[in-house]
């Protein structure tokens, strides 16, 4: 089996996009599947050339216009579709392969579509969230204006013409349902994690914990991007809060975003500046040195459409290691944490209940082991990358033997 992977992005760029697609290619490769992968004019300055090795991953790049009119609204849109659909087949010549596999946004979807028709390749359409959504949650587009309402329609026409979807998460696919696709349509591939690499609890390193001030505290903490709807402002205005009642708390906030600048001003406003912690981005190589000095993974998503639908994947990473979650209510977190045993939920956008669960697990140490067994023994059972992309086998084979739904 030969499947050609449609990318947004793919490293050397860091994000939870990218940490995904590594995954499925190697479970993938595991399985004895040969994988393509080509990535869009979007990876923009990190492309080397037409081709990149990174990490011993060989990445066909499309390169990005150099026409004017490509920088304009909408036709930029148009630019980046039609370089895709040049490079594709260039790459589908070659590859030769039984599947073309297009990952979010749709744009890639679309190219897929015109070569696939063309070379009678059959398409997987895989949304790991709807892009307007998340559009409109950076800001960069109003939600229900022009651009989001065309981004949603794009999204439904590619759906109606592929053969096959596969999406993250059940919220998701009850929104493509809606849309009038056919459940027998849609495959759920849920986020996983390698539970071989992010083990349960180990020592702490305590030289790292030394060099950012936190020997000696109970400390909060949030690793991931800094978007607005991860909810990061209200977990620093909680602090003040939590630190009356906990005077030896410490928050670390590792990452970086759009929203760092503010977050940095917020924690100096409240006089924070020795209680909040910012660690900056770290290489996902040491990720885990950081997971073992936080005693509480603290993930406060606001409520919105984008998070209502879509599951994280670093609430996950927490739980594979035993490390006790605290957790909005939104629903993309309710498919994943289960209240009271395998993590603590709290209403979302809500800072007095926020602090309430987390006064309330610090009174009750007894709960902790429980707590992170069961999150453990969730991951191993449920949430590990072998179960979840030995789903595609299906897809696969039913699309390269010609029966499609």
């Amino acid at each position: 089996m030969r499947i050609l992977h449609i990318l947004d992005h793919s490293v050397p760029l860091h994000s939870g996009y990218t940490f995904r697609t590594l995954a499925i290619l190697q479970q993938q490769r595991k399985l004895g599947w040969q994988t393509v992968h080509l990535t869009g004019a979007k990876q923009g300055r990190h492309q080397s050339g037409p081709e990149h090795e990174v990490d011993g991953w060989h990445f066909f790049r499309t390169m990005p216009s150099t026409r004017w009119w490509s920088r304009l609204p909408v036709l930029r849109q148009v630019s980046v579709v039609t370089g895709l659909i040049r490079r594709l087949r260039q790459v589908a010549r070659l590859a030769r392969p039984n599947v073309l596999h297009a990952h979010s946004p749709s744009l890639n979807a679309l190219a897929a579509l015109r070569v696939g028709k063309a070379m009678g390749i059959p398409v997987v359409y895989e949304i790991r969230a709807f892009w307007e959504d998340a559009a409109a949650d950076h800001g960069t587009a109003p939600e229900r204006g022009i651009r989001y309402r065309l981004s949603r329609a794009l999204e439904s026409y590619v759906l109606r013409r592929v053969d096959a979807v596969t999406t993250i998460c059940d919220g998701l696919r009850k929104d493509i349902e809606a849309r009038g696709i056919p459940s027998t349509k849609i495959t759920i591939i849920p986020n996983a994690v390698d539970t071989t690499e992010f083990q349960a609890p180990q020592p702490g390193n305590g030289m790292l914990a030394q060099q950012l001030g936190l020997n000696g505290y109970l400390v909060l903490g949030f690793i991931g991007s800094f978007y607005r709807y991860e909810g990061l402002e209200l977990l620093i205005r909680a602090m003040p809060a939590l630190l009356a009642a906990v005077p030896s708390l410490q928050l670390l906030l590792v990452g970086g975003g759009p929203q760092e600048s503010e977050l940095r001003a917020l924690a100096q406003q409240l006089g924070l500046h020795n209680k909040v912690r910012f660690a900056g981005r770290v290489p996902h190589g040491q990720i885990k040195d950081y997971y073992q000095l936080i005693d509480l993974l603290v993930y406060p998503r606001l409520p919105m459409r984008l998070t209502e639908l879509v599951t994280p994947l670093k609430p996950l990473e927490a739980m594979a290691q035993g490390r006790l979650v605290v957790a909005s209510d939104v629903g993309g977190h309710r498919e994943m944490i289960e209240d009271g045993k395998t993590g603590v939920l709290f209403r979302a956008g809500d800072p007095a209940s926020l602090s309430e669960c987390i006064l309330h697990l610090i009174r009750h140490v007894e709960t902790w082991p429980a707590l992170r067994q069961q999150a453990r023994r969730y991951v191993e059972r449920e949430r590990n990358w072998p179960a979840s992309v030995s789903r595609y086998a299906d897809v696969y084979q039913r699309l390269a033997s010609g029966q499609k739904k």
